[in-house]
């Protein structure tokens, strides 16, 4: 899928169950459903919902790219491959569910379906599916299996079904199609259990004879509502999540979880403020809507065996996260199986040097339980150090700006600073500044703009009696949850003088 300039012309997130329940659900969810998150009303600044929070506080998600272009080869199917070739022989999908929690990812989205239409669970809405496969004699359900892998290790459950079918007879002719794909969709979401979150683009090429669809969105997002109401659904046009505007692991620097839904108005739309809007959001922005970063391991979005020796390090998955979760996004990272149904052992290895490196930063947290003080509202200081996300430090009287100092251990040499807003309150600050003690006076160390659920900087090794965060604007009350440093393996700790370190 990396041949391709954006993957809004490549995957898309749908499904559907028999037609008679579509049928039998067109007129409960033909009316309005609530959605995820709030409107702002007047004089207020957009909030997650529950389900929104939960989601970017797992900051990882596993995509698995699985079909039949895993065993022709291709990136793009065109619909007319033959059942016939899909057979795993040694497929596990508790391998995948087994490193995916072992190396720190909540939460897994699969492939359901893909652009060439094969389905990998037994639909009656189309024959092109793993029922007419060879594997598992034609008995076998790869979605089940998934799901059923997922919560035997704690995993959420996502599925990504492609609006664009390449290989259904009906895709182009409107309503007909529609009903196929609302049918595909509440199968998805009536037989496998709770669903977290639904995959959907606006990947939008030629089906058979060349037709070309226009896909019902509002409807699409009604059945998920009604179905699924806990689940969030991304898109570059939400309604919940957007996509971040690239597919090369990179955030905004600059990246609201608020956006204007006027600047991204449906999937796949060509605008020339699309990708500014995805990557930045909007501190203006009337709805909640935070950003997922999603990226593969390989060049490819589906497993090539020429692509086994350019698997991405450990030290670059750890560079994605930075770029992604540290600048207020979500990492979805994709790991394609092999024709045999396993994870390839070069992405395992991977995977776990990423959570070695990662696991071994984020161990001891320097700041934890450092002592605080602050321009105002001091009782609450010791907040920003206590570890709970939900509890913070605001200045008083509604002021939009102020300073927490740390005073630090003499041990505390770092070069990592984590931030956090209390986002469950909004996201509110646009500038700060991060200052050391040293020589007798503030010097700066670090310096940004958007914080949100984390920010991540890295600063050269330092060590220093005491640390202040500036809060130098926001656009409401700032809500300080986590002031936290770090210690990676990859700084220079040799010469801790050169680093601008100091004594008390």
């Amino acid at each position: 899928m990396t041949t391709l300039p954006s993957h809004w012309t490549r995957r898309g997130f749908l499904g559907a169950s028999t037609a008679g329940l579509a049928g039998a659900l067109a007129p409960a969810i033909g009316s309005a459903a609530p959605t995820c998150a709030p409107l702002p009303t007047a004089g207020t600044r957009p909030r997650p919902s529950a389900a929104q929070l939960a989601w970017q506080r797992e900051e990882l998600s596993m995509f698995v790219h699985f079909s039949v272009n895993t065993f022709t080869g291709r990136e793009w199917g065109d619909g007319s491959e033959s059942p016939q070739v899909f057979n795993p022989t040694a497929l596990d999908a508790r391998q995948w569910a087994r490193t995916a929690r072992a190396c720190g990812f909540a939460s897994m989205i699969l492939t359901a379906k893909h652009h060439d239409g094969f389905c990998l669970w037994p639909t009656k809405t189309t024959a092109h599916s793993v029922a007419s496969s060879p594997w598992r004699g034609g008995k076998g359900d790869l979605v089940r299996e998934f799901t059923d892998a997922c919560r035997a290790e704690g995993l959420g459950v996502g599925f990504y079904l492609s609006p664009w079918d390449r290989n259904a007879a009906i895709y182009g002719e409107g309503k007909a199609y529609d009903d196929f794909y609302i049918e595909q969709l509440a199968e998805l979401l009536t037989s496998y259990g709770p669903v977290a979150e639904l995959w959907f683009d606006g990947a939008n090429g030629e089906g058979p004879g060349g037709k070309r669809q226009q896909y019902d969105w509002a409807r699409i997002h009604r059945t998920v509502r009604a179905l699924q109401p806990h689940a969030v659904m991304f898109s570059d046009a939400g309604p919940d999540l957007r996509w971040i505007g690239n597919e090369s692991g990179s955030a905004g620097s600059t990246c609201w979880a608020s956006v204007d839904p006027a600047r991204v108005p449906r999937p796949g739309a060509d605008d020339p403020w699309t990708g500014e809007a995805l990557q930045q959001g909007d501190p203006h922005g009337a709805v909640w809507r935070p950003g997922e970063t999603d990226v593969s391991i390989r060049p490819g979005w589906f497993w090539h065996a020429e692509q086994d020796a350019r698997v991405r390090t450990p030290q670059n998955l750890l560079d994605l996260y930075f770029t992604s979760v540290g600048r207020n996004s979500k990492l979805l990272l994709n790991v394609p199986p092999t024709p045999q149904g396993l994870f390839h052992d070069n992405d395992v290895r991977a995977l776990r040097g990423f959570a070695q490196l990662r696991t071994a930063m984020l161990a001891r947290d320097l700041a934890a339980g450092a002592p605080v003080t602050a321009s105002s509202n001091g009782a609450t200081a010791a907040h920003a150090t206590d570890g709970d996300r939900d509890s913070f430090w605001m200045p008083a009287g509604g002021a939009r700006e102020g300073w927490l100092e740390l005073a630090l251990p003499a041990d505390a040499a770092f070069d990592v600073i984590r931030l956090e807003e209390a986002i469950a309150h909004g996201q509110h600050v646009s500038n700060y500044r991060i200052d050391a003690w040293r020589d007798g006076c503030w010097q700066p160390l670090a310096w940004g703009t958007t914080i949100g659920h984390c920010k991540l900087d890295r600063v050269p090794p330092t060590r220093t009696p005491r640390l202040r965060v500036a809060i130098e604007h926001a656009y409401d009350v700032p809500r300080i949850a986590r002031v936290g440093l770090y210690r990676s393996a990859g700084g220079d700790w040799s010469r801790p003088d050169h680093h601008g370190d100091t004594d008390a």
